[in-house]
């Protein structure tokens, strides 16, 4: 079971991943491409060429810990940076969906209250 805090970040990876990458290959990505530090808490996703299996890497207050889910039939929903990048980030709500299989761009979000600034 996933279980995330309101204030975790979530960062995909858009081009495809080797799925042979395990915790060092996939760290060596977040430093490299993601520009960021691996073990701060942040959530990293990875989907392979054919979109059916994504690996979720996450720094755990003593070890990593990877996730790994393969699609029996389907595909992940395949997202784009609205810009040249190569990464994404996307909140709890988007994860979940994209992993249940919900189509990012038709899901409606209702409005809410948001704090100014």
């Amino acid at each position: 079971m996933l279980s995330l805090f309101h204030n975790t970040r979530i960062y995909l990876h858009v081009p495809p991943t080797d799925m042979r990458k395990s915790f060092d290959g996939l760290a060596g990505l977040v430093r490299s491409v993601f520009q960021q530090d691996p073990l701060d808490g942040s959530w990293f996703l990875f989907l392979n060429r054919r979109r059916d299996r994504i690996k979720i890497l996450a720094w755990d207050r003593d070890g990593f810990v990877l996730f790994y889910k393969r699609l029996e039939s389907g595909t992940f929903e395949n997202l784009r940076s609205t810009d040249a990048t190569v990464t994404v980030e996307l909140d709890a709500t988007q994860l979940t969906l994209l992993l249940s299989g919900v189509t990012l761009a038709s899901a409606q979000r209702r409005p809410r209250f948001s704090a100014a600034g």
